[in-house]
């Protein structure tokens, strides 16, 4: 894959080149801040970019929103955040990117993941291919912050679970296997799903797995 990273932490934007190259990705830019990120991803039309949320001048949430001044500029870009501490508004910045069928791949996920190689690998990978994936820490808080009227009210407990570890960006097949049953019996959870959050039938099935974390997403009227 080719990538652009943005991190003003040189140790860490050093790291992950090494990294990524040491596992046969291309890093076609390396930058610290949020202008340059931009610039990178105009120029390079990169497979994925991974951008801290924080970097200069105020080291708030620049990072967030060059991001998405990127994906404006070239839509469907496909970009992994990557965060210190879980703010779920975040996520529901990023995700609020996606417009459209097919919005690009997307992901937000804390730094400690990037310890466990093998898993931060396949996220990025994921989000290079279109997918949308979410740290679990994310999940675990926006199940603490539904409101009363919630439209997941009317899922069964094993459709929560299997739309929590949808918003993880797993994969059916990975779902049956986290949850120890079939294919077939996920499949049939995420029809379920789809239906009892009136997502009605789309060309593209990614879009609809968007949605249905986009409701996750918005516990507020």
């Amino acid at each position: 894959m080719r990538v652009v990273i943005a991190d003003d932490a040189v140790l860490l934007r050093e790291g992950l080149i090494r990294l990524l190259t040491e596992f046969g990705h291309r890093v076609v830019a390396a930058v610290g801040d949020g202008d340059a990120l931009v610039a990178a991803v105009v120029e390079h039309r990169p497979d994925v970019s991974l951008v801290d949320v924080r970097m200069p001048p105020t080291h708030t949430d620049e990072g967030l929103r060059a991001a998405v001044a990127a994906r404006r500029l070239v839509p469907r870009t496909p970009v992994l955040v990557l965060s210190q501490y879980v703010e779920v508004s975040y996520a529901e910045d990023l995700l609020a990117t996606t417009g459209g069928a097919g919005g690009g791949g997307i992901g937000y996920l804390l730094k400690d993941r990037v310890a466990a190689i093998d898993e931060f690998l396949d996220a990025l990978a994921r989000v290079a291919a279109g997918g949308t994936v979410l740290d679990p820490e994310v999940v675990a808080q926006l199940l603490v912050r539904r409101r009363r009227d919630d439209p997941l009210a009317a899922l069964t407990p094993r459709e929560r679970e299997v739309l929590a570890l949808m918003a993880e960006g797993r994969s059916n097949t990975n779902i049956a296997r986290a949850l120890v049953v079939s294919d077939g019996a996920v499949e049939k959870h995420v029809r379920n799903i789809f239906t009892k959050l009136d997502l009605p039938p789309d060309p593209t099935t990614h879009h609809r797995r968007v949605q249905a974390v986009l409701t996750y997403l918005h516990p507020h009227p």
